[in-house]
């Protein structure tokens, strides 16, 4: 961290001038009382008084006093250039912020004591109002809370009376962070053709991201998602760099020769954790396809290079669908995107002010993968959503966060689906969250999507609800409601539940009763009753099917098999046959109990959970296993596309949970052999990983490569003379099917495949500068190329790592960079992670799980994550836990696994080491009571080709 500097002559009379400013502003707005109060429509006093005073609050604010706004005056003194001038000194880098807030509140219950939020911010000169009478009420001092309720009490000499409003003047000082939290500094370079000599310069802005407690780092305020208020800001910046924030700018003036102020119009009713703004020195593209002006900025050089043009088209695009889908409009007169060299996380949804990695919202045309054009337009359709669902209409408290992101991931299917129907990938992102959801939810430690509030507390239990269970399962049970109960129905629900609670706080059940008022045909199981099964409970079914008797039961799915559970669910099932049209029932008993409709009378297979709209995993019988396993060998087609995917995850899952044998699953992979499709083979290669994983390190490795090189074969020879030529397909499935042909084809040894990626990668090395590799197949060629090579092919990728100016390019050369079989490379590459200026912060988390996945790297990672714990937990730490523990399997690894726990005490999280703790034990039994069978399988079904 750079440390703080003295200022120069120059900056502090600057300084004095801006101090002496502010307090002639705090005088005039004191004077003008009624000017400032006259739009707050105060409450008129009470006649009578409660008798007694509320307790103390504990981790949550009390509801005594309730915010309506804030005036805020901020300063980042931060330099956005370090301009070195001759016979002039030059200023060190400052992180230091100063300013003030007063924020009007009424109050609710009766009160001696204000409660609200401070962390880490030096806070001076209380001044409490009555804005009732006018006058001011003395305040005997301040009380700053250090744990976890990080509370700031301001106790006046006199009683807040309900009914009366009131306001709380304070002034604060901060530090701007190092490390992506509350208001941050984040560094790039910038070349200046200027220069005498052109030269490549540092350049630095200041960003806030607040989401979910990290407001009350900024400025003092009631950090709780329900205590909504409006918020007036003015932000005084240093001439030449450009203020951003929620609302349009309202007007900005010059303070001096170094300082302006911007002041911008008041914000919608919102909660603390949008609050946002960024000081840059950033330029933009402007989109006037839209009713809302759309600006998205980024550094200059990308905004001359035409980088932000995809974005700000397909933001168009997607906000008019949203507001035709929603019959609402967005909430504001202009929305601004901003591409940041640094953040975490990917992107935040802070209204009006959209921040994102700089890697997810740029796009460069040659340089850029065809894919990559995906991956911007969900994100982008994610934090869309996230303008209606969260900041129009917030849950009430953290436990509920579902209700913000799982609505955002559900409804970005359906904009991406309309912005680009090209893409044809909705399919492929439902598959992927269902499989997301599965794998976390199957796990003993696993949360229901709506928890208990009293488990949902602290800051660190409020982060932890930020998971995959969260965002993938929430959003695949709107979807089976949705299914459940039509697409017509669950439109109209949402549009109604949107405008009926716009600018207010929701819980889920909320949602269930107007969604069932909005149906037109009454169900036997109304949407409360039958949502309260999928939200308030922790994990998911199996049901488990007997074709040749009709019997069915339910139980709760777990890895674990000595697990135990008396839940159940009420389930709505489709079904079809290979002789008849898809069908419905419910299961609403745990069985087991016996269907006529699940009976084969005619030797048909019985296929459950039709396109996989159901929230829930599926057994059969064997024989129908073997019907279905046929089918898939003899004619696919007659199995949906998204059943032939969830048929091998299934199975491999049974297989995991110890309820069907392993050599079943590993069945259930011999007709990708003749497979073109993508899901099937997404499916399969996502569900072998685990048993690589696993086996890696053992002699099981050796015939399960020469297996998998086999299945792959024809899938590579498919694709093999465009590949060679550097060709691409036209359809966007078939792209992902190319890369997943080279990708298991090179890893797993076919010759062919590995000399075109060295090939490719060498003509490149000596191309000078020549890079003649479609965008496309650039990061699978350059992974493969660096693990079949050595020193010269690791330090040619991360000579053009730092010299590359391009986003894409630096991001494909990050991941190639962990490919390498070298462990002594991948320990000077986890080294790199402890320096920004090579390894961003941002990115920390997933170089370190990078380099976990590859064998040769997975010890050196565990090893160096919990050395330099206190650095790389910066970022994601539940994300790095998860990644770098993913291959233990053994008693070792379990202890060693414990011992950590010890070590980061609560501090740690806690959530995601408790999960790995189960999912290695798991880990360890499977493997011993699995890895004979597995061995002896493709040991046998490779015996041919040796």
């Amino acid at each position: 961290m750079p440390a703080k500097s003295k200022l120069s002559i120059g900056f502090a009379v600057a300084f004095a001038v801006m101090t002496v400013c502010a307090i002639a502003g705090m005088i005039t707005m004191m004077i003008a009382f009624e000017i400032q109060t006259a739009n707050l429509n105060m409450t008129a006093p009470p006649t009578t008084l409660p008798p007694t005073l509320p307790p103390e609050p504990d981790l949550r604010l009390p509801r005594s006093l309730i915010p309506e706004r804030y005036n805020i005056l901020i300063q980042p003194h931060l330099y956005t250039r370090i301009v070195e001038e001759v016979n002039v000194t030059t200023p060190n880098q400052t992180l230091a912020f100063t300013g003030n807030s007063t924020v009007y509140f009424y109050c609710n219950v009766r009160t001696d004591k204000i409660y609200l939020h401070s962390d880490g911010l030096k806070i001076s000169s209380p001044l409490v109002r009555n804005l009732d009478t006018g006058k001011q009420m003395a305040v005997n001092g301040a009380l700053q809370y250090d744990h976890d309720a990080q509370f700031l009490v301001i106790e006046p000499k006199e009683v807040f009376i309900p009914g009366g409003n009131y306001s709380l003047f304070l002034s604060f000082e901060g530090e701007i962070s190092n490390y992506l939290e509350a208001l941050f500094v984040s560094k790039y370079t910038e070349t200046n053709w200027d220069a005498e000599n052109v030269t490549v310069e540092d350049r630095f802005l200041a960003a806030t991201n607040l989401e979910p407690t990290s407001a009350r780092k900024l400025f003092p305020c009631f950090d709780e998602p329900d205590m909504k208020a409006v918020f007036d800001l003015i932000v005084i910046h240093r001439r030449g760099t450009t203020a951003l924030a929620n609302a349009k700018e309202q007007s900005s003036y010059i303070i001096d020769e170094d300082w302006k102020f911007t002041r911008f119009h008041p914000t919608p009713k919102m909660s603390t954790y949008l609050f946002a703004f960024v000081v840059s020195e950033f330029k933009k593209t402007t989109s006037t396809e839209s009713r809302v002006t759309i600006n998205t900025f980024a550094r200059p050089e990308a905004i001359a290079a035409n980088h932000a043009n995809y974005a700000t088209k397909i933001t168009a695009k997607i906000l008019e669908f949203y507001e035709a889908h929603f019959d609402l409009r967005f909430g504001l007169s202009k929305l601004d995107q901003i591409a940041l060299p640094d953040l975490e996380p990917l992107a935040m949804e802070n209204w009006g002010l959209i921040t994102y990695q700089e890697g997810v919202l740029l796009y460069e045309e040659g340089v850029s993968s065809w894919l990559h054009k995906e991956v911007i337009t969900s994100i982008i359709a994610h934090e869309l959503a996230h303008q209606w669902f969260g900041n129009q209409v917030t849950m009430k408290w953290w436990n509920e966060i579902w209700l913000n992101e799982g609505f955002a991931n559900y409804m970005s299917y359906l904009a991406v689906d309309h912005a680009e129907p090209s893409f044809q990938i909705k399919e492929i992102s439902i598959i992927d969250d269902l499989h997301t959801a599965f794998e976390q939810d199957a796990l003993n430690t696993s949360h229901p999507l709506s928890e208990s509030m009293g488990y949902v507390q602290t800051p660190g239990d409020i982060l932890g609800m930020f998971d995959a269970v969260t965002y993938s399962k929430g959003a695949m049970v709107l979807r089976m409601l949705a299914e459940h109960v039509g697409e017509n129905v669950f439109d109209s629900g949402i549009r109604t539940y949107l405008k009926t609670y716009k600018g207010g706080n929701v819980e889920q059940d909320n949602l269930w009763e107007i969604i069932e008022n909005s149906r037109y045909e009454k169900s036997m199981f109304s949407v409360p009753n039958l949502m309260k099964y999928w939200t308030t409970q922790p994990g998911y079914p199996v049901i488990t099917i007997n074709t040749t008797n009709g019997e069915i039961y339910q139980k709760r799915f777990f890895y674990n098999s000595a697990a135990e559970s008396s839940l159940n669910w009420l389930i709505p099932i489709t079904f079809t046959t290979n002789i008849s049209k898809p069908a419905f029932v419910w299961l609403d008993v745990k069985g087991p109990v016996k269907k006529e409709e699940f009976i084969s009378k005619k030797g048909e297979w019985i296929l459950v959970n039709v396109n996989c709209t159901g929230y829930f995993r599926v057994n059969y019988n064997p024989e129908n296993w073997e019907r279905l396993l046929d089918q898939l060998q003899t004619n696919p087609d007659l199995i949906p596309l998204m059943n032939r995917g969830q048929l091998i995850d299934d199975a491999f899952n049974l297989a995991r949970a110890k309820q069907v044998n392993v050599t079943l699953a590993l069945n259930s992979t011999r007709f990708l052999r003749k497979e073109r499709a993508f899901l099937p083979w997404e499916s399969a290669v996502r569900n072998l990983e685990y048993f690589f994983l696993m086996f890696d390190r053992s002699e099981v490795y050796g015939p399960m490569q020469l297996y998998l090189q086999h299945q792959v074969e024809e899938l590579y020879d498919f694709f093999r003379n465009d590949t060679d030529e550097s060709i691409v397909p036209k359809d966007h499935s078939s792209q992902h099917t190319q890369i997943t042909a080279i990708e298991l084809a090179c890893s797993n040894g076919l010759p062919d495949c590995i000399e075109m990626a060295t090939t490719k990668y060498a003509d490149w090395m000596d191309g000078n500068e020549t890079n003649s590799i479609h965008p496309n197949l650039r990061s699978v060629i350059y992974c493969q190329a660096v693990a079949a090579g050595g020193k010269k092919e690791w330090e040619f990728a991360w000579e053009r790592f730092l010299s590359s100016a391009d986003t894409s390019e630096k991001e494909q050369l990050r991941e190639a960079l962990s490919c390498s079989k070298k462990t002594w490379l991948l320990n000077r590459y986890l080294e790199y992670t402890l320096d920004p200026d090579k390894i961003r912060l941002m990115d920390v988390t997933s170089t370190i799980n990078l380099v976990a996945e590859n064998a040769a790297g997975q010890a050196l990672a565990w090893n160096f994550m919990r050395a330099h714990w206190d650095y790389v937990s910066q970022g994601n730490a539940a994300a790095l836990v998860e990644g770098v523990t993913r291959r233990f399997s053994t008693e070792f690894e379990l202890q060693e696994l414990r011992r950590f726990q010890e070590d980061v005490g609560t501090d740690g999280p806690s959530r995601a080491i408790d999960q790995a703790i189960e999912q290695t034990e798991v880990n360890i039994q499977w493997v011993k009571e699995n890895r004979d069978i597995v061995l002896e399988w493709f040991e046998k079904e490779t015996a041919h080709l040796e």
